[in-house]
């Protein structure tokens, strides 16, 4: 079978008769010999791919000539939807399969009947377009057959009428729903449940590990093999989902369905309305508390310094379990008021867990986003509990992203997901990057914590996005830097400018794209998952190393626990995760073989730290200069031999 799947990507390939410029790539048949052989043996394949080996055909090829019951787990929900609607078919034409292939994605992307239509009686809505925005989901619901809102285009993806008509965790009713037999969620399931391969993304693999769903029992079905691309994702979402977290969102969800099953009792709403008011009213006042004393996030003991959070703290905790007796009244009056019941206990015993949770495994934090608050207990380690759920399932598992290792080494990921014992493959792009791209490290008079060096920056920049014409993504580390640089540029340059929040994520590619010398300014949402290919975009620069904020309570915390078992925080953890988040960031340039570029590396402590060389290493190998002229002249004429 190894020979087999290489042979299927090489020079008499059935892919040339579907793909349009399909061409052989050694680096490619390597990678599908490797899965192939990791199917049969039901082992374990942690492999990196440089941009440009075309990884998604070296995987589905192998999956689908084995015939093995395969779940594919993708980063976004956007790769999820290209896999399964454009490269799955093209290479199952191409092979002639008959597999029965599904795409399962997170229940708060399918419409919810049943909500649907409390929206549509209780006739309260948060924006006067949701009431449009409804009656447009109510005529696409009669037309749809998947039920999938993420796709449809029928409301916009920030509209506040999402949460209306889609259902949570938390919410959904499960076996007891009215609307259970019609639900679209149940019916995704159950074409999973029937497929040979099964498309999800990361959220929803995860949140398969960590809860099993009420209603629905086992969220994905069993499988033989597990395929994770953007496999870099995987440690970060793996500890988010195996937190507990307490929300404002999750208390306001609550009271706002209490009101609606409320609505439909006779004399419900009279029994229930004081205590709802007094929860909203318990929330604001610790929204307020920690908006006048907290930062954006920190550590539980940060929190609970200040009397007034303390206080807040302890009103919304009195608040919430004031509902459970009212609650309790009107038991049995309806499936929605049990549910309800059933997610006040939880946020009580949530409220007791963030109380008494101690120890070296755990650490509880804070964050503030806009009016909203999370307070958290995330675990330190997630290997352990990965590993006895791959041992749990006995199947064969590939992780695969072109960010993976340090300069080769992939101890830093194998150990976060406790896949010591996997085999190991780094292949390296089989694109001409340094006949292609040209590094340039600036000489710069100042260095990142300085207050003017966004400043000193862009002016070393000028020359060289003039040369580009353009045609630029400027990636940055912070929303504050992101905005001097905009400032700084709306000042100075003619060139459209596309700024992070002035739009929709889509729209601002699209936007960049069709104007032909844009300049797109973005942060961390904008380092990884985007493709520009063609003469669009041919300079990336980044402003400093992504290292983590250094007062990130879970990195701290993380510190903390190496430190205490004689680790290195800075070089066994904070090291390699910027360094992979630098890889994320230059892969915006190259993604095809006949684009070429400039990337440009702005931190100082690329040449001034022994620990630059590191990050260097670990990017394409690129000519390198550190002369701002060699940079303009790229764009003039084929890059030389010019060296740093």
């Amino acid at each position: 079978m190894t020979a087999d799947a290489a042979a299927l990507l090489g020079d008499s390939s059935p892919l040339k008769e579907v793909l349009t410029g399909f061409r052989p790539r050694a680096e490619q048949q390597e990678l599908a010999a490797a899965v192939a052989e990791t199917l049969a043996s039901g082992d374990l394949l942690v492999a990196e791919a440089g941009t440009g080996t075309g990884k998604t055909l070296a995987y589905l090829v192998p999956v689908l000539a084995a015939g093995r019951r395969t779940i594919i787990s993708t980063g976004t929900k956007t790769l999820q939807d290209q896999l399964f609607f454009r490269d799955l078919p093209l290479v199952m034409q191409a092979l002639d399969s008959a597999a029965e292939v599904a795409l399962l994605k997170g229940r708060a992307n399918y419409l919810c009947l049943h909500r649907m239509e409390q929206a549509r009686r209780e006739g309260e809505f948060p924006t006067r377009e949701a009431i449009s925005e409804l009656e447009a989901v109510q005529a696409w619901s009669a037309r749809t057959r998947d039920g999938d809102l993420s796709v449809a285009n029928v409301i916009p993806d920030d509209s506040a009428l999402w949460p209306m008509v889609t259902s949570s965790n938390d919410n959904c009713l499960g076996a007891k729903c009215p609307s259970y037999e019609d639900c679209h969620v149940l019916h995704a399931r159950r074409r999973a449940q029937e497929a040979d391969v099964v498309v999800v993304n990361h959220h929803l693999l995860f949140a398969d590990m960590a809860i099993k769903q009420r209603g629905f029992g086992e969220v994905l079905p069993g499988a033989e093999a597990f395929v994770l691309d953007e496999a870099h994702q995987a440690p970060e979402l793996a500890s988010q989902f195996f937190s507990a977290s307490l929300t404002r969102r999750r208390i306001s969800d609550l009271l706002r369905d209490i009101l609606a099953e409320a609505g439909e009792l006779a004399g419900g709403l009279g029994t229930v309305r004081a205590e709802v008011e007094a929860t909203r009213q318990a929330l604001q006042v610790l929204q307020a508390a920690m908006s006048e004393h907290l930062g954006d996030r920190g550590t539980w003991q940060q929190l609970v310094t200040y009397e007034p959070v303390r206080q807040g703290l302890q009103g919304l905790d009195q608040a919430v379990a004031d509902l459970g007796p009212v609650l309790k009244g009107l038991e049995g009056a309806s499936r929605g008021m049990d549910a309800c019941l059933e997610r006040q206990l939880e946020l009580q015993a949530l409220f007791d867990l963030l109380d008494s949770a101690s120890g070296a495994g755990t650490v509880r934090w804070f964050e503030r986003r806009g009016r909203g608050f999370g307070l958290h207990i995330t675990p330190l380690d997630v290997s352990e509990v990965f590993r006895q759920y791959r041992e749990e399932l006995d199947a064969a598992w590939i992780f695969t992203s072109a960010t993976l290792s340090v300069r080769g080494d992939f101890s830093h990921y194998t150990r976060q997901m406790g896949l010591e014992e996997a085999h190991t493959l780094c292949l390296d792009s089989p694109f001409d990057y340094p006949q292609n791209a040209l590094l340039w490290l600036p000489q710069l008079s100042r260095e990142p914590r300085d207050h003017d060096y966004i400043d000193v920056l862009m002016q070393s920049l000028a020359p060289v996005l003039a040369a580009s014409e353009g045609r630029a993504f400027l990636l940055f580390t912070s929303h504050r830097a992101l905005q001097q640089a905009a400032d700084w540029l709306r000042e100075r340059s003619d060139y459209p400018l596309l700024v992070q929040g002035s739009a929709p994520r889509s729209l601002l590619l699209e936007q960049f794209r069709d104007s032909g010398n844009g300049v797109l300014l973005g942060t961390a949402s904008f380092w990884e998952g985007v493709d520009v290919i063609g003469d669009a975009l041919s300079l990336v620069v980044i402003d400093k190393l992504p290292f983590a904020a250094p007062d990130d309570p879970v990195m701290e915390a993380h510190g903390d626990r190496l430190r205490s078992e004689g680790g290195n925080p800075f070089m066994d953890l904070a090291l390699p995760q910027a360094v992979i988040a630098l890889k994320q960031g230059a892969g915006r340039l190259i993604r095809d073989v006949e684009d070429r570029g400039v990337l440009v590396l702005c931190d100082p402590r690329l040449h001034t730290r022994r620990y630059g060389q590191i990050f260097i290493d670990s990017l394409p190998p690129m000519q390198q200069t550190r002369e701002r002229e060699d940079a303009v002249a790229f764009f003039r004429h084929p890059v030389t031999t010019q060296t740093a």
